[in-house]
């Protein structure tokens, strides 16, 4: 799947939804963009209420999780990535959660 630099600069996030299997993100076209949360680990691991405090940024270009210092762009969601985040990185986020 293909997305166009004109879609992709003009369709943005309008409201978001993580459950323990899947990420729902509706798009200001209509759509909804579903996606496994374990594409995103910190989603994956995080609590009910760390999932529902998220808040669009850049005009609703990406989603921001403050509690989980977790980002995701809609154009990441549109060309189908996962997160990104070495697993070095993630095991030293998991090993400062556990010790918090």
């Amino acid at each position: 799947m293909t997305s166009s630099t004109a879609e992709l600069a003009t369709v943005h996030a309008t409201d978001v939804t993580v459950g323990n299997d899947a990420m729902g993100v509706t798009l200001s076209d209509g759509r909804t963009i579903t996606v496994p949360t374990a594409w995103y680990p910190r989603l994956a691991h995080a609590t009910p209420a760390e999932r529902r405090n998220w808040r669009l940024i850049s005009g609703g270009d990406g989603i921001h999780w403050p509690d989980l210092d977790e980002d995701v762009s809609v154009e990441a969601l549109l060309l189908g990535a996962r997160s990104n985040e070495s697993q070095d990185s993630l095991r030293a986020w998991l090993q400062h959660r556990a010790g918090s």
